[in-house]
C-alpha cells in the first residue's frame, strides 16, 4: 500500500447525487460535535441567503417525511453537500490526514471546500445558486444500467445521453421524461438491468444546458485558492490544478458535463494504493471501489463511514466507530487536527 511520511496513503469518497434518503447520517447530529457544527454552519449559511430556508431545509433533513422530498433538487444537492463536508471535517478532527479527495457530482465541491479551494460560505453560496437555476428545469433522471456506454449506444434517443461511466458495466443514463422512460423501457424489454436513480432532474446531461447558461458569472464572483489537499476531478479525471479551480466554467458546467468517476479513480490509484474512506451517506462509492483491480488485490483498502442502507440512530453511530476504528488499524489517527484555515 502507497505511504506517506511513514503511514498509508489516504482518500476521502465524496457521493453525490442519488446517495441521499431520509435522515441520513442523522444520527450523529446531536452525539458527534464536529459533524453537528459543521451541518449547523451550512443551515445557517443558508439563511443568510433566504431568511428561513436553512431552517426548513435542517427540519426536512432531519423528518422522516420531509415537507419537500429530498430527491428534489432544493433538498438533495445542499443536504449531500452539507453531509459530504461535515462528515469530511468529523474525519479530520480525528487527526486523520487525507492526502487526496475524489468527489462525484455534487460531492466534488464538498472536496472543494476540504481542500480549500473555496470558502464554505463561497461554496454553499455556489450550491444555492445551482438550485435556483436548476429547481425550474425539465422534468427528467437518471438510469443505473448494468452495461458499457458502447452496449447502450444504440438505445440512446430523445436527448438522453450517458451521465456518468461508474464502473466497467455500471453506466448511468441521464435525459428528461418522458424520453428517458421510452429508453428504459427498451432497455428492459433487451433484458439489461436497470434501475431508476433518486433525482427529479437530468444531472449531466444536455437538458440542464438552458437551465445553467452564463451561471460561469456568478462562480466568477467568488475567490478561489490553490488545492491544500489533491483535489481529482470526476470530469477530467485527474488532480485538478490552480489554473483549473480558477476557471469559473469548469464549475459552472458541472451540472451538464459527464462523470468519469471510474476513470478518475483508476488514474488516482495508478500513482500508488491508499485507504478509500467513503465519506457520505450510503456506500455507493465503496462498492463501486470495491470492484477496482488493485482492492480485489488487496493492495487496497475500502473503509465506509456510514451504514449501507438507512437505519436507526444508533447504527450511524455504530458505523462511524467501526470507521474509525479501522483507520486506526491503518496508522492513519493521529493527533487532532485543527479546522482548515479558509
Amino acid at each position: 500500500m502507497g505511504t506517506v511520511a511513514n503511514r498509508p496513503t489516504m482518500v476521502l469518497l465524496l457521493p453525490g447525487q442519488g446517495a441521499q434518503h431520509p435522515r441520513m447520517a442523522t444520527g450523529l447530529y446531536g452525539t458527534e460535535p464536529v459533524f453537528t457544527g459543521a451541518m449547523d454552519e451550512v443551515f445557517a449559511l443558508v439563511d443568510t441567503e433566504a431568511a428561513g430556508e436553512g431552517e426548513r431545509l435542517r427540519a426536512d433533513w432531519l423528518s422522516e417525511r420531509p415537507a419537500v422530498h429530498l430527491d428534489h433538487v432544493s433538498r438533495s444537492q445542499p443536504l449531500l453537500f452539507a453531509v459530504d463536508h461535515a462528515l469530511g471535517r468529523l474525519v479530520r478532527s480525528w487527526g486523520a490526514r487525507p492526502d487526496a479527495l475524489l468527489g462525484h457530482s455534487i460531492g466534488e465541491l464538498a472536496g472543494a471546500v476540504l481542500s480549500g479551494v473555496f470558502t464554505l460560505a463561497d461554496a454553499t453560496r455556489l450550491v444555492l445558486d445551482r438550485v435556483r437555476l436548476l429547481a425550474d428545469a425539465p422534468p427528467g433522471g437518471m438510469l443505473a444500467v448494468a452495461a458499457t456506454p458502447r452496449e447502450l449506444a444504440p438505445f440512446l434517443v430523445g436527448d438522453v445521453v450517458v451521465g456518468a461511466v461508474n464502473a466497467p458495466r455500471q453506466t448511468v443514463l441521464a435525459g428528461p421524461d418522458p424520453a428517458l422512460e421510452l429508453v428504459h423501457k427498451d432497455l428492459e424489454a433487451q433484458d439489461f438491468t436497470c434501475r431508476r436513480l433518486p433525482s427529479h432532474s437530468a444531472f449531466h446531461s444536455p437538458a440542464l444546458a438552458p437551465a445553467v447558461a452564463g451561471s460561469e458569472a456568478a462562480v466568477a464572483a467568488l475567490a478561489t485558492a490553490a488545492p491544500t489537499i489533491a483535489l481529482h476531478s470526476c470530469y477530467t479525471a485527474r488532480p485538478l490544478s490552480e489554473e483549473d479551480v480558477a476557471d469559473p466554467l469548469y464549475w459552472a458546467r458541472q451540472p451538464v458535463a459527464p462523470v468519469l468517476f471510474w476513470s478518475a479513480l483508476d488514474a488516482l490509484l495508478s500513482e500508488g494504493d491508499a485507504v478509500l474512506v467513503e465519506a457520505g451517506p450510503g456506500q455507493g462509492l465503496a462498492q463501486l471501489a470495491r470492484r477496482h483491480p488493485s482492492v480485489r488485490a488487496g493492495d487496497s483498502a475500502v473503509v465506509p463511514l456510514l451504514p449501507a442502507r438507512p437505519g436507526p440512530p444508533e447504527r450511524d453511530r455504530a458505523a462511524v466507530r467501526a470507521a474509525r476504528e479501522s483507520l486506526a488499524s491503518y496508522g492513519l489517527i493521529g493527533e487532532p487536527i485543527g479546522e482548515p484555515s479558509r
